[in-house]
């Protein structure tokens, strides 16, 4: 996937593309909608297919002291986004100047004139501009006056009605049930990140865990859950093992200020820190909790770590 992030400079070949536009957090199942419609069009035109996102999230900008809310950070939305069959991703640098600009100048500048976009997609909620002023009915009547499609999906529902939204997926990953927040993203949910040395607690009681700060990362319920851990390599390979994950603020011994992702892999040997893993969460198991003791904290996590290696074992 090409990357732009200076709207100045467009290169030749990503010029002329069909854009799908959106945040994209999540990158979930109704934005693979927004995602296939595009690439309909693009197909259609004979186009690249593109996103244009922005980057930091506009809620990050506006409400900076609000919890930690993405879902996926830069990284992780622009390799779900490829998975789909995005070409090239245009991420938009978000700040204050950026946010002033009128829902009109965006479309005639940077869609038209700097993209030179030959078909638009969205979803019915999109809204761009000053003050959030564009809508899609915009769109539609800017695409009509200067030249360019556009296809605004429908509000996408899963099975039995299930919403596919980000703020479906947050809301699940709040109340612990990471089924269901995979089930709307069509993938499980990951926390990418660097690990960082501890305190050493885990390794003391016979688990030792790779310590991955949350950072800007949504904090899930807090807890115990089964994961799939990856370990990057320095060629950007990834060996996934089977672990078990506390998310959390480690109330039994010298409580964190922050929550804090502490991931233990079932049959792993060597030194994770400095090393960059991608935790992927498969079930929730059990509420974060206070134990009276460190033989009680590490008879919990050996039970724990049974009921993950079940889990999580192939049938």
């Amino acid at each position: 996937m090409h990357v732009v992030s200076d709207l100045g400079e467009i290169p030749p070949p990503w010029r002329g593309a069909a854009v799908a536009l959106g945040n994209f957090d999540g990158v979930h199942r109704g934005h693979a909608v927004v995602i296939a419609a595009t690439a309909e069009a693009a197909r259609r035109l004979g186009a690249p297919v593109a996103a244009l996102t922005f980057e930091p999230h506009p809620r990050e900008l506006f409400r900076p002291d609000d919890p930690p809310f993405r879902l996926t950070l830069a990284e992780a939305k622009r390799d779900a986004l490829a998975a789909l069959g995005v070409e090239v991703l245009v991420s938009v640098p978000f700040d204050h100047a950026f946010s002033r600009i009128p829902a009109e100048a965006f479309v005639r500048d940077i869609l038209v004139q700097r993209l030179g976009a030959r078909h638009v997609a969205c979803g019915p909620n999109f809204h761009f501009g000053h003050r959030r002023g564009g809508t899609p009915a915009l769109l539609e009547a800017l695409g009509a006056e200067l030249g360019f499609g556009v296809t605004v999906v429908e509000k996408a529902v899963g099975e039995g009605g299930l919403p596919l939204s980000s703020t479906a997926v947050r809301e699940a990953l709040a109340a612990g049930d990471v089924p269901r927040a995979n089930a709307i993203l069509g993938r499980p949910w990951e926390i990418r990140g660097v690990v960082q040395r501890g305190a050493a607690l885990g390794r003391t009681l016979g688990f030792p865990t790779a310590n991955i700060p949350l950072g800007r990362h949504l904090a899930p319920r807090f807890g115990v859950y089964a994961v799939r851990a990856g370990v990057e390599d320095e060629a950007g390979g990834v060996t996934w093992f089977d672990g078990a994950a506390s998310v959390g603020l480690r109330p039994t011994v010298n409580p964190l200020p922050e929550p804090l992702l502490e991931v233990f892999l079932f049959d792993f040997a060597g030194d994770l820190y400095g090393r960059r893993l991608r935790v992927a969460f498969a079930a929730f198991l059990r509420e974060e909790a206070k134990f009276a003791s460190l033989e009680a904290l590490a008879a919990q996590m050996r039970a724990d770590c049974d009921a993950a290696r079940s889990l999580l074992a192939p049938v």
